[in-house]
């Protein structure tokens, strides 16, 4: 995550885009009671409410929904909207039975997410920092770091996007925050603050206007995996965990993302921070290769992983395969 100027090439708008993004928009409200329906269901666009009902044999029909999968696009490639829907309907398909983690980080050509000082101010273009605000939208919950709240004192809301702001969660287990920073005082959406709980003191519930959570001292991926089991608790779903480098390397070395997004943009820093940085494995061979997509974001290139491949829909990751977002 970083805080970059919030402007986006001009084909991050339009019709088409209003018309996906409502899609996408109702498709995530709609997926967990679908899924408690245990049906298929066939859907066309609608104008004001995003989608409709349609009888199974419909031909207008643009979004199909799969107990056990989620949604698929029926629309066909040339159409405007379907980049947009085949980048974020992954993300509407997950539910409280089948919930979702997504990491995802901007980085330069040679991995890095800062420089040494820390600026990561335009790292990636206002493109990515569209698809941030639309991954807030379609999420229960954004997490970061004490170090990107540091470094970039974030807002985490979605206001680039129509949608609402998900709960706003900062990760601090030593507690090096000061209740200064825009999260803990704008009141623009709700946010908890994570620390050790041997940090908290007796009767304390808040820092600023954010709600202070306890978690047990331990390795960084048993804290992350704390983390996500109060955020389940809460009925967060669909998790977003935008940064930094070493947020969203604990939480792929434990093995809590379902996906993991990497945006690479067109510098070269040549030192600095560290995009992802995991435990080294000694042969090539055993080092993971997960299915992917690429999707154009401007002059930036977004690589979409899924980490934990059903088996039945492996062979419809192709590898290589470049789109662009509208």
């Amino acid at each position: 995550m970083s805080s970059k100027t919030e402007t986006a090439s001009i084909q991050q708008y339009g019709s088409a885009v209003d018309s996906a993004w409502s899609m996408l928009r109702a498709a995530s409200v709609l997926a967990d009671g679908l899924e408690r329906e245990g049906r298929a269901q066939m859907f066309g666009d609608d104008e004001r409410h995003g989608v409709r009902l349609l009888p199974a044999d419909s031909p207008d029909a643009v979004l199909a929904w799969s107990p056990g999968t989620g949604w698929e696009s029926r629309l066909p490639p040339h159409d405007p909207r379907s980049e947009l829907l085949n980048l974020y309907l992954p993300i509407c398909s997950a539910t409280s039975a089948r919930p979702l983690t997504v990491g995802h980080l901007g980085q330069s050509l040679d991995g890095f997410i800062a420089t040494p000082s820390g600026d990561s101010h335009t790292v990636t273009g206002g493109d990515n920092i569209v698809h941030l605000h639309r991954m807030r939208a379609l999420c229960d919950a954004v997490v970061v770091g004490a170090g990107t709240v540091a470094a970039d004192d974030p807002q985490l809301t979605t206001r680039l996007v129509p949608g609402p702001s998900p709960l706003r969660v900062v990760l601090d287990p030593g507690r090096r925050l000061m209740p200064t920073f825009r999260l803990f005082t704008d009141l623009e959406a709700p946010t908890l603050y994570i620390c050790a709980r041997s940090r908290v003191s007796p009767g304390e519930s808040h820092m600023g206007s954010a709600a202070i959570a306890g978690i047990d001292s331990g390795r960084p991926g048993d804290e992350a995996a704390q983390v996500l089991r109060l955020l389940r608790a809460r009925g967060c779903a669909r998790v977003f965990v935008e940064g930094g480098g070493v947020t969203v390397s604990t939480f792929l070395e434990a093995n809590l993302l379902d996906r993991l997004q990497i945006a690479i943009a067109p510098v070269l820093i040549g030192d600095g921070r560290p995009a992802i940085r995991l435990t080294p494995q000694a042969r090539l061979r055993d080092c993971r290769r997960p299915g992917y997509r690429v999707f154009r974001m401007g002059g930036d290139v977004l690589f979409d992983c899924e980490l934990n491949l059903r088996a039945e829909t492996a062979e419809s990751v192709v590898p290589g395969t470049v789109s662009r977002i509208i």
